[in-house]
């Protein structure tokens, strides 16, 4: 299996095990676990060849750790990211360290300034623990902006924070009163 094809079928489950499992006819449970041999059922009838070395392949060799194969090796599900109201993880709420921070684009910082970072479709906001994270997931959407968040500062003022199987901390909004811009070159921070 050559990287191309790792990260096309991550992209397809992605899609399916987060966002649109009707797509293919795939049932997600609460948990958001889904039968594996449904999945490949449900992805061919899709026009998509999938099998269970393919996932295995995903799960294992993909560095962000998206995925979770069941330990009987039948179920497979995203760890986070669900924008589909029939999932409902029950991530274990966690005291965060001092910052975290959130990778995004130039084009939504008036957005942010307004509004500070909400879930949109999503179920949480999601933070990395490290700049270069941050980075990546800013580069996927255009040019890339870092934002340090005082995340600690947050948690003390009772807002909750959970975290995923990936290491990906979750959390129901930031305000903009706990969200600065740093420049990356330099990490200088300012003020949203």
């Amino acid at each position: 299996m050559n990287t191309t094809q790792l990260n096309e079928t991550s992209k397809f489950l992605s899609y399916v095990l987060r966002h649109e499992p009707q797509a293919i006819g795939l049932q997600l449970d609460n948990e958001g676990w889904a039968d594996i041999e449904s999945l490949v059922a449900g992805a061919a009838k899709a026009g998509r060849a999938l099998d269970i070395s393919l996932i295995q392949a995903v799960v294992s060799s993909i560095d962000k750790k998206r995925f979770s194969i069941s330990d009987d090796g039948l179920r497979i599900r995203a760890v986070q990211g669900h924008s589909t109201p029939s999932v409902s993880l029950q991530h274990i709420e966690r005291e965060p360290p001092e910052f975290l921070y959130h990778g995004t684009a130039t084009r939504f910082l008036e957005s942010i300034r307004q509004q500070g970072l909400i879930a949109g479709s999503r179920h949480h906001v999601h933070l990395s623990q490290d700049i270069p994270t941050a980075i990546a997931v800013g580069q996927r959407h255009g040019k890339p902006v870092v934002l340090k968040i005082e995340a600690l500062r947050m948690y003390q003022k009772d807002f909750k924070f959970f975290q995923a199987e990936n290491g990906v901390w979750l959390t129901n909004h930031v305000p903009i009163g706990f969200i600065y811009q740093i420049d990356v070159q330099s990490s200088a921070r300012s003020a949203l």
